[in-house]
């Protein structure tokens, strides 16, 4: 599905979830989340959580890992370009280097040079830099295949998707094997964590909501959050 068509799909989806009676503020499409919370969990029952099971259960740990790191390699570029953008100049140069020694002595990436290297991983995208700039996260969203966003955050995923290199790739078939790969491969790292969310939650949408919230939070602040406001009495 094109970002396009999914903005509109979503537009429509909201304007039809206005008139629902939502119990936190932070999250006034409650209605239309929960439809699309159900839509997404039904998708990952029938399709991904299969795909990813086989997956762990075929290919062998270092194949997993070096297709994780190969990915992960790729999200160096933008984690350069957001810590500079958000002026964290020596964490983008990190970034950017271990990009390079990863690229070049890592074999593309499929081995971690870097970290053995004490290059520091991190883990920016351009809704947390939208924060950094001073952009509210707006309304709490759960959008059809990608999950939990913000307003904020979902305006940050349009930059994310239209810069990724994976999705630039050409020919379309090769693209399209790639995003598949690595929608798989991160699957299946969550897998035992998915486990324990079945679990604990008893309403699964409010504990993922209230999770996904507050570790965007952390993302923005890079781990170190202030504490919140009390709302008013």
């Amino acid at each position: 599905m094109s970002l396009r068509a999914l903005a509109l799909a979503l537009t429509l989806g909201l304007a039809g979830g206005c008139a629902t009676t939502a119990t936190d503020p932070r999250d006034p499409f409650e209605g239309f989340n929960r439809a699309m919370y159900a839509f997404n969990d039904g998708l990952d029952e029938v399709v991904m959580k299969p795909v990813s099971r086989a997956y762990k259960a075929v290919a062998p740990d270092p194949l997993r890992n070096m297709v994780r790191n190969f990915f992960s390699n790729i999200d160096d570029i933008f984690n350069g370009l957001n810590n500079v953008l958000q002026g964290k100049f020596l964490d983008g140069w990190t970034d950017w280097a271990r990009f390079a020694f990863n690229t070049i002595f890592g074999v593309f990436g499929i081995n971690d040079v870097a970290s053995d290297m004490g290059l520091e991983k991190h883990n920016e995208d351009f809704g947390q830099t939208f924060a950094v700039w001073g952009l509210g996260d707006g309304p709490y969203l759960v959008l059809p295949f990608f999950g939990p966003y913000t307003l904020r955050d979902s305006a940050g995923l349009v930059l994310d998707w239209e810069t990724d290199p994976v999705v630039r790739a050409r020919p379309i078939d090769l693209r399209n094997s790639l995003i598949a790969a690595r929608f798989v491969s991160r699957r299946t790292d969550l897998l035992d964590a998915s486990r324990l969310f079945d679990e604990a939650s008893l309403d699964r949408y409010v504990f993922l909501r209230d999770a996904y919230l507050q570790r965007r939070r952390s993302l923005v602040y890079d781990g170190n959050p202030p504490r919140e406001p009390r709302p008013p009495e």
